[in-house]
Formats: structure tokens, C-alpha cells, sequence
């Protein structure tokens, strides 16, 4: 990452990962008044929003785009929108081993000059600050609240991401070198 920022100073970093939120409620206790049996909502089915996400590791700032599906094309589809929304500087993609990151979508990083990847290692989903972005929403908007269309708890997740920046000091933690992260000032 560091080779990355040094050869593109005005390069854009981006922790990409994917999470599912259902109409389903948390298991946990609640407090109400005596007599009073709180009500909780329940979806029989498995109905889910699959949001796409990715945090820009120095601003805090975040995208989140809802896709059908986690695969390959989806995958595609939601590079193009960050090859949208950030226009005409290079981007670090920091990403997991997830199936659909392999394939087409390698292919898409590999062909378009501006993107460059970087896989973080196995098993450590706590090194992925986008995993942290995903902590956050759910505890904000998603835990204990009752929602009862897909639409009502994707408007929440979709407000929370854009009027909400994330700052991990995720630089400083994993890349403590002075000369690094002046480069960021």
C-alpha cells in the first residue's frame, strides 16, 4: 500500500466488502412495563438487502450500492460505480478472498489502468475496516429498530452511509511509518 500512495499521491484507497441485513429481528432482552408483552416483529421469510460497500481509508467517506446478488457481476456493476463517483485518480482496491472478487472481476481490475488491487489475508475480517462501516450501521439503524418493508430498512442503511463519515485511524494503526502518513496530511 505504501509503494501505491508513493507512485499516486493523489491515489484513493478503498476497503471494498459485502454484507447481507434481513427484515429479521436480533435476539435479545428488552425492558417493558409490567403486564405490557412487547411486541416484536418477525419475517417468516428470508427476504435480505445485499449491500455492496466500500470506505475510503483517509476521508472516512463511504459507498454502499444494494445489488440482487454477491457474484462476479454485481461485483462489476459496483466498480463501475466507484469508477463513477470517483472520477480520474488511481484507486486502491484493499479487498477479501471472496469468490466473486476472483474471475470477471479480477478480469474488470486487470483491464481498467486507474484500479489496482490488493487482498487482505485470510481469515481476518477484523483488518477490513469496511467491517467496522458494516458494525456501525447495523448498531445505528438496523439492531433492535422495527422495519416492516425491505424499502424502510434499506432508505435507514442507505441515510446512515451518506450523512455518516467513519474515521478508524486505520493508516496510523497498520502503517505507522511517520514518513507514510505525512503523505496524507
Amino acid at each position: 500500500m505504501t509503494d501505491f500512495k508513493l507512485d499516486h499521491p493523489d491515489g484513493v484507497v478503498l476497503a471494498l466488502d459485502q454484507m447481507s441485513v434481513y427484515l429479521r429481528c436480533s435476539l435479545c432482552r428488552v425492558w417493558s412495563p409490567v403486564g405490557q408483552t412487547p411486541i416484536i416483529r418477525n419475517a417468516p421469510h428470508r427476504d435480505s438487502l445485499k449491500f455492496y460497500g466500500a470506505l475510503n481509508v483517509e476521508s472516512g467517506a463511504a459507498f454502499a450500492l444494494t445489488l440482487p446478488t454477491m457474484n462476479g457481476e454485481n461485483t462489476v456493476h459496483f466498480l463501475q460505480h466507484l469508477l463513477t463517483c470517483i472520477p480520474h485518480v488511481p484507486i486502491l482496491l484493499l479487498w477479501d478472498r471472496a469468490t466473486w472478487h476472483k474471475g470477471i472481476a479480477q478480469q474488470f481490475v486487470e483491464a481498467h489502468e486507474r484500479l489496482e488491487m490488493l487482498y487482505f489475508p485470510p481469515a481476518c475480517p477484523d483488518l477490513n475496516p469496511q467491517e467496522h462501516v458494516w458494525k456501525q450501521a447495523r448498531d445505528a439503524v438496523g439492531h433492535l429498530r422495527d422495519y416492516a418493508y425491505l424499502s424502510d430498512l434499506r432508505h435507514a442503511f442507505q441515510t446512515f452511509f451518506e450523512q455518516t463519515r467513519f474515521c478508524f485511524r486505520w493508516i496510523e494503526k497498520y502503517f505507522p511509518v511517520p514518513s507514510y502518513t505525512s503523505v496524507f496530511i
